[in-house]
């Protein structure tokens, strides 16, 4: 297909800073590119997320950082109208259902807009909460509702209300980002967990890694992201506040083994593997993760991914851990994600979506 001109309203292209979603745009931005679409990605300058950028305006994206008010929203929005495809994502977090509506505004009469979830439960579960949530009645005019994940679940609760067409394009990785490095000795441990402090994690990291790091005090434990440091932890964890995304590598492949926690809301609805899950793998880290339903659908239990229960189940994967082994796992999971879980593999849908292929022709009737 001919290349689009796409105008993207998202967090932050440009820093990863309170931003997980951040490693997530990069990635299927550039594959779009890669393949012949030109993306201007419009952020607004909110969060510090400019004085802790992490990488300067890519090649393949044009970035766009415009005032964090009304009026830098409105001629941010006017300068989208050619486009070709507008996409609003989840989460920007300045007017946020502004932006929403504004999408429609200025959608061409022959254009797309396209909702981009990238916290699908979080967003289910505001509108359950409010009836009178704003978005409720905005997406039925949207063309197309993407989520990074979540699978049959997003796909029918989306549906029911009232998105005309909604597909999961879910997290994966970039090789040319990603990938095998030297071991640092800044971050080495047995186990490592990343993540920035929010409500609905806390309590699983308390159970999943405080609760396995007070089971093993003789072996060490990295916390890295923001929001940690008042945390508190056993005497076997060190925090390591915000790791840039420059050490991601090095972070991943220094450690015997490395922890995915889900958010609760993301655990529950379950499908929804992590930016994180497809970056460590690629490194060749060997994961552990916590138990969701569909983790089989990205990764095979046992032989690439570990999966535990709780605190208890993660200490008991670690201490029968042996270097071989963990090893093992993690060139299983390198090999699985470069052969089915790149950017690429995902721009390839998205793609597809744009130019009017049905779910039912690309084999999506499940959501996954």
């Amino acid at each position: 297909m001919a290349g689009l001109d796409i105008a993207f309203f998202g967090s932050s292209l440009v820093s990863a800073y309170w931003n997980g979603a951040a490693t997530y745009y990069r990635g299927i931005i550039r594959a779009l590119a890669g393949r012949g679409h030109r993306v201007t990605f419009y952020e607004p300058d909110a969060y510090d997320r400019q004085q802790h950028r992490d990488m300067a305006d890519p090649p393949w994206a044009r970035v766009v950082v415009y005032p964090a008010t009304e009026d830098g929203m409105q001629q941010a929005l006017e300068a989208a109208r050619d486009a070709d495809v507008v996409v609003k994502a989840s989460g920007v977090g300045v007017f946020d259902d502004e932006l929403a509506a504004g999408v429609l505004d200025v959608r061409r009469p022959d254009g797309l807009a396209v909702y981009w979830d990238v916290d699908a439960p979080a967003t289910l579960s505001e509108i359950a909460a409010d009836p009178k949530a704003r978005l409720r009645a905005l997406l039925p005019m949207y063309d197309l509702v993407l989520t990074y994940g979540g699978g049959p679940p997003v796909v029918r609760a989306f549906t029911a209300l009232g998105a005309q067409v909604c597909v999961p394009v879910y997290n994966a990785h970039d090789p040319e980002t990603h990938h095998p490095v030297p071991f640092d000795p800044r971050f080495a441990s047995d186990l490592t967990f990343l993540g920035n402090r929010l409500p609905d994690r806390e309590e699983r990291v308390e159970r999943f890694f405080l609760d396995a790091a007070a089971r093993l005090p003789e072996q060490r434990f990295l916390l890295g992201g923001n929001g940690w440091h008042d945390k508190p932890m056993p005497a076997n964890v060190s925090a390591l506040g915000h790791v840039y995304t420059a050490d991601h590598n090095a972070l991943n492949c220094s450690a015997k083994a490395v922890l995915n926690i889900s958010r609760s809301s993301m655990a529950d609805m379950g499908y929804s593997p992590a930016t994180r899950v497809f970056e460590a793998a690629a490194a060749g880290a060997c994961l552990i993760t916590d138990a969701w339903v569909g983790i089989d659908r990205f990764l095979e239990p046992d032989t690439e991914i570990l999966v535990a229960a709780d605190g208890a189940e993660v200490a008991e994967h670690l201490a029968a851990l042996s270097p071989e082994r963990a090893r093992a796992i993690g060139e299983a999971a390198r090999r699985r994600v470069l052969a089915h879980h790149t950017y690429d593999h995902r721009a390839v849908l998205v793609e597809a979506l744009l130019s009017g292929a049905t779910v039912a022709s690309l084999g999506l009737a499940e959501g996954v």
